[in-house]
């Protein structure tokens, strides 16, 4: 299949994760909290905006940029401590910081009020708010079919809430309603909260973790396999299959039913972190073979058939790091190489249909937390941050070309964004 039949067969919005719960048979320890309310600090009145702003959250030691998504100009500079880390809220309007003490939710000051058969759209001052989700040692945040859920790396607790309840039109940031899930052990791990409130969640320990579990809305356990050796990130596709990586080859789970994908490889086979857009059936991934090593740079992706079950290696001229995939707007894999080329590739044939040069070549530096180049896509734009140069580029994936280029007061790290719309 090619790029054009991509483009028609794939919706104009679609929403990707990528990265990082866990369960116990049996357990009923969900419950609801009650609402809270929050506050930001933001100084300026809103401005009714022409059309839709999107914005970006760059991370740099001491805070967080926000960025103009069209015109790449900083918006503001917001103090934040420590090594920071950024995910959409998934309701176009907030993003979450992972804070010592939790979930910190940052309002980047661009959203849309539906008005009948439209909406107006505007814009305000970015704000650190006072609302934040409690968790020890804050993890991964996963938004799908509506809800937003938070992993506690520290305490295996699972918070979800619905997306769309941080704030309504207008108003500040509230604590909205959340349900909470507590794992038997904590670990590094992740969950998913599916449309009929059931619940994904990985299970493990601080030493090890080699199970994915399906609890019912009731938290009762409908599902399980043991098979996946490493359990880490997951990817929502098409037709309500979700994804979790293992060490030797992904699951996939699909209702209640888990099945498990062969690798093309033998032996160790990681498939970590994922790029994956639920308006296509498959997932991007990367792919590692070498268990012993303390840093492995591989220059194969994995595109994972999450409907026939099947993995399919691409090889590239480059090596790529974590922060390297995304999905463009019709499901364009997109992969950003040391070499500073980011390739589009069609993610059914694996064929690379676009190449642009974006950065100077570069090398993954081996401790996971210091900067290295990172894309972002949002729309038909992809943006690419560089930490050599401090700038950050758009590129048009239709077009395959550099369409702006800003420049930032920082060295960028994670980026993330919002749309300024009802996500």
């Amino acid at each position: 299949m090619n790029s054009n039949t991509i483009r028609h067969r794939a919706a104009l919005l679609l929403a990707g994760t990528v990265m990082l719960g866990a369960c116990a048979p049996g357990d009923d320890s969900a419950s609801e909290s009650e609402t809270g309310t929050g506050t930001t600090s933001s100084a300026s009145a809103p401005v009714e905006e022409r059309r839709v702003t999107p914005r970006l959250a760059i991370t740099h030691d001491g805070g967080v940029t926000v960025v103009d998504g069209r015109t790449l100009e900083t918006v503001a500079d917001l103090p934040a401590a420590g090594f920071v880390r950024v995910a959409p809220a998934g309701d176009g309007r907030h993003v979450l910081l992972s804070e010592t003490e939790g979930f910190r939710v940052l309002d980047m000051g661009t959203w849309a009020e539906p008005h009948g058969d439209h909406s107006h759209f505007y814009t305000a001052d970015p704000s650190s708010t006072d609302v934040v989700f409690e968790a020890e040692k804050p993890g991964h945040v996963v938004r799908h079919d509506g809800r937003t859920v938070l992993f506690a790396d520290g305490s295996g607790v699972v918070t979800s809430f619905e997306s769309g309840a941080l704030a309504e039109p207008g108003k500040a940031a509230q604590k909205p309603k959340t349900e909470t899930y507590t794992a038997p052990d904590a670990h590094h791990g992740v969950a998913v909260e599916r449309g009929d409130h059931s619940l994904l969640v990985t299970v493990g320990t601080e030493k090890a973790r080699s199970s994915v579990v399906i609890l019912d809305r009731d938290r009762r356990e409908v599902g399980r396999t043991d098979q996946c050796p490493g359990v880490h990130g997951e990817g929502a596709a098409a037709g309500g299959a979700v994804m979790f990586g293992c060490e030797d080859g992904p699951v996939v789970v699909r209702g209640n039913e888990i099945r498990k994908v062969a690798t093309p490889t033998p032996g160790y086979a990681r498939t970590g972190n994922a790029a994956a857009t639920e308006a296509h059936r498959v997932v991007l991934g990367d792919y590692k073979v070498d268990k012993e090593a303390e840093l492995e740079r591989p220059t194969r992706v994995s595109l994972i058939d999450t409907d026939a079950g099947t993995m399919k290696l691409v090889e590239l001229p480059a090596s790529y790091s974590f922060r390297s995939l995304a999905r463009g707007r019709f499901g364009e894999a997109l992969v950003l190489g040391t070499d500073g080329h980011l390739r589009v590739l069609d993610p059914d044939t694996g064929q690379v249909v676009g190449d642009v040069e974006v950065t100077r070549p570069w090398t993954e530096p081996e401790d996971w937390q210091e900067p290295r180049p990172a894309v972002y896509a949002q729309g038909d734009t992809a943006y690419v941050t560089d930490p050599a140069t401090k700038t950050i580029k758009a590129v048009t994936i239709s077009s395959r070309s550099v369409a702006r280029e800003g420049r930032l007061a920082e060295v960028p790290n994670e980026t993330t964004g919002v749309t300024g719309g009802n996500s």
